[in-house]
């Protein structure tokens, strides 16, 4: 599976920001505000849980 630049900006997006990675891997929906959920209850679920979402799609 080969890297874009922009799957790489995602991924340090997803680092930094875990909702603004899954934002501009999914838009606006339901694994956004999941992803604000997990970010909220504790930084590194975000942080997973956003990379999951990057790598998946």
């Amino acid at each position: 599976m080969a890297f874009t630049a922009s799957d790489i900006l995602k991924i340090i997006a997803a680092v930094i920001l875990p909702p603004l990675g899954v934002f501009l891997e999914r838009g606006c929906g339901t694994d956004l505000l999941i992803n604000v959920l997990l970010t909220v209850l504790g930084f590194i679920p975000g942080i997973i849980h956003a990379l999951y979402i990057i790598l998946k799609y």
